[in-house]
């Protein structure tokens, strides 16, 4: 049976859990922490890829991903000076993670692209990261990314090149002498991700070294999972549930993780019974899709010990049903990109009741706290607030945005996460909403003002509100409420298509509502929460 670390003992009468200090908080890096790995654990299998058919393809073991990271940090600092920015664009390949570790050993940041965008997108991440490098790959699931990046960095003279990570010939050259590895301190930036905005665009969250490593670490050890276990990695390497926890906490743990390049529901549960499968993570949409699968053609999950969930809302039924299929143990985990990215974890031995409707207690080393959102007050246990935390793993903050920073994290160093929820005696914290209008599909944060701005370029277009609508499936789908400009009448397929042009198809509508007023506030705001109640309303 596994098990975690234990459960905090706690008595609070107020929403305010200090932090706790069962598990060390370490001086490392993500150079240090492969590092760590291949010196303890050198011929053990490190990664293995998962190809476009769900087979197993090349592989590494911890030996031989050091030196090939380390290959690639000497070759990239012929070409690049440490501190500088290398945007990667690509699915979950293995040149992925050795370009993770790459810039890490190199002093290099990395900045993570999702391998859905379209031209704006790669535009203005590049431009707003103020990268001078891209890794990619030719082309994923039918987006021409190679053409992409040559029309997008065409128009921006800080990109000095772009590498196919395919061609290796072109990834590993050295342009000069090769010279020592920089000391890379914990504090120092290691990524730039960009999650929600309000202003059209997201904004890039810099994070460093000490965070992401000990907050993977963290949250493996609360799992409980064994040493050396084979891992199904299926979250994207873009987000920090990919890059951090997954991966930075299975070298951390010695795991041997199976890479795959693209999810798919049917080859994952086929690599569960294959390869014995013991720990996976995925959000809601991901699992559910694997239990849809298991039902047409069951697979045999008993090597399963571990699964969780988080990124959206994690429905009680899911948990249910993916312990009792899988006999295995679950957990559910709660943060954000800006807190990289854990701040809460259920552990193995806690209750149904617990596993189901909390999201845990606080992680190590980090204070949490439910404040009134007006007043910024701790408010008594049970009462509704905004979750807010002040922690080791705190961004360094939003790249060249200090307003934006300071507006998220107060004078006292709180960072208000933007979601509402509740925290009992015990320091188990539910989650109850969210603050922002930032819509959360499938665990991707999706940002109604960069939509909207897409669809108020089209000339059918006279006013539109996005807002995110209960989905049994997605946790949340997206629907644009549209005052069409005069003439015009509403064609969801035009529409459709001037989306997809022009943005990454998960941020598309699925739902098209034509209005000819709006319900506003006193100072004429629109009031998306009223849309919303009244598209639910009318589907009761």
């Amino acid at each position: 049976m596994l098990a975690g670390v234990p459960m905090y003992t706690l008595e609070l009468t107020q929403s305010y859990c200090p932090g706790q200090a069962d598990l060390d908080l370490a001086e490392t890096t993500v150079g240090s922490v492969l590092r760590e790995a291949a010196a303890k654990t050198p011929d053990a299998p490190a990664l293995h890829e998962v190809d476009s058919d769900g087979q197993l393809a090349r592989s590494w073991t911890y030996a031989e991903l050091l030196a090939d990271s380390e290959r690639l940090a000497h070759a990239l600092l012929t070409r690049y000076r440490p501190g500088e920015r290398i945007a990667v664009w690509a699915p979950n390949v293995p040149e992925w993670v050795i370009a993770e570790f790459a810039l890490g050993l190199a002093g290099l940041t990395l900045v993570t692209v999702n391998p859905g965008y379209q031209p704006r997108e790669l535009k203005y991440v590049l431009e707003q990261s103020r990268a001078v490098g891209l890794l990619l790959i030719k082309e994923h699931r039918g987006n021409p990314m190679a053409r992409i990046a040559a029309e997008v960095t065409a128009d921006i003279p800080a990109i000095r090149e772009v590498v196919d990570l395919d061609d290796h010939a072109a990834l590993f050259r050295e342009a000069g002498p090769l010279g020592p590895l920089p000391h890379v301190l914990p504090h120092d930036e290691v990524q730039i991700q960009y999650t929600s905005g309000t202003t059209g665009f997201p904004k890039g969250v810099v994070l460093h070294h000490l965070g992401i490593t000990n907050n993977a670490r963290h949250g493996f050890a609360r799992m409980g999972m064994p040493a050396g276990s084979t891992t199904l990695v299926i979250m994207p390497l873009f987000h920090t549930g990919g890059c951090g926890m997954a991966i930075l906490g299975g070298v951390q743990s010695g795991c041997r993780m199976l890479l795959m390049r693209q999810f798919d529901p049917q080859k994952s549960n086929a690599l569960i019974e294959s390869e014995g499968v013991i720990g996976m993570m995925g959000v809601p949409t991901m699992l559910i899709a694997m239990l849809e699968a298991d039902a047409a053609q069951p697979r045999d999950f008993s090597s399963v010990k571990m699964a969780g969930s988080g990124g959206s809302m994690v429905p009680p039924e899911l948990v249910r049903r993916v312990m009792e299929r899988l006999g295995c143990k679950f957990y559910t985990v709660y943060g954000q990109t800006e807190t990289s990215p854990l701040l809460t974890q259920t552990r193995p031995e806690d209750s149904f009741d617990d596993q189901c409707h909390t999201v845990g207690q606080v992680m190590p080393h980090t204070e949490l706290s439910i404040r009134d959102p007006a007043t910024n007050e701790v408010v008594p246990v049970g009462t509704v607030g905004e979750i807010c935390a002040r922690a080791y793993s705190l961004m360094l903050g939003y790249n060249d945005d200090p307003a934006a920073t300071a507006k998220t994290i107060d004078a006292e160093g709180w960072l208000h996460t933007g979601d509402l929820g509740t925290m009992d005696s015990r320091g188990f914290v539910r989650i109850t909403g969210r603050v922002k209008e930032m819509i959360i599909r499938g665990g991707e944060n999706l940002f109604p003002a960069e939509i909207e701005n897409v669809l108020l370029e089209h000339p059918d277009v006279a006013e539109v509100a996005v807002v995110g609508v209960p989905d049994a499936k997605f946790g949340e789908e997206v629907a644009a409420f549209v005052r069409l400009a005069e003439g015009a009448s509403l064609d969801p397929g035009t529409l459709i298509a001037h989306c997809r042009a022009n943005i990454a198809a998960q941020k598309t509508p699925r739902h098209w509502i034509a209005v000819s007023d709006w319900p506003l506030t006193g100072s004429g705001k629109i009031q998306k929460f009223a849309l919303r109640d009244q598209w639910i309303a009318t589907r009761g």
